[in-house]
């Protein structure tokens, strides 16, 4: 997975818990006044507004869980995770969805998380925040 360990494993402990459905230990890993953009689903700013997100998302499905296929601390408090979704509908059928999360991390928090659709824009966004931060 590579980068900064700590950060990688805090993002594992964030996967799991969002497969646990444990948001409050998920959102304990964001700053008081986090911001979450998840790019067409919304700007959710502060723990509870992040976390009445992913209640209301991962309460829409049947089935939900993620992996993290790739966790990679970039440099400068910025780490990227290519997350791959598996979830069910309802009745619908089969979801399956990889998306990318760049966030920027300071004191062990989260301050700042956006959510891309496009894997490689999400790389190439990550590489220039952490230079920025450099």
């Amino acid at each position: 997975m590579g980068g900064n360990l700590y950060l990688v494993e805090r993002v594992e402990q964030i996967v799991a818990a969002m497969n646990a459905r444990d948001f409050d230990v998920a959102v304990g890993f964001y700053a008081s006044g986090a911001v979450l953009d998840a790019e067409d689903a919304g700007i959710y700013e502060g723990r509870l507004a992040i976390r009445s997100f992913y209640e209301e998302w991962w309460g829409s499905y049947k089935d939900h869980y993620q992996e993290a296929e790739e966790i990679r601390d970039v440099g400068n408090g910025v780490v990227m995770v290519v997350i791959h979704l598996h979830g069910r509908l309802g009745g619908v059928g089969v979801l399956e969805q990889r998306y990318a999360a760049i966030a920027t991390w300071a004191d062990g928090l989260i301050e700042k998380q956006r959510n891309y659709l496009d894997i490689a824009e999400a790389r190439a966004a990550a590489e220039r925040l952490a230079e920025e931060r450099g």
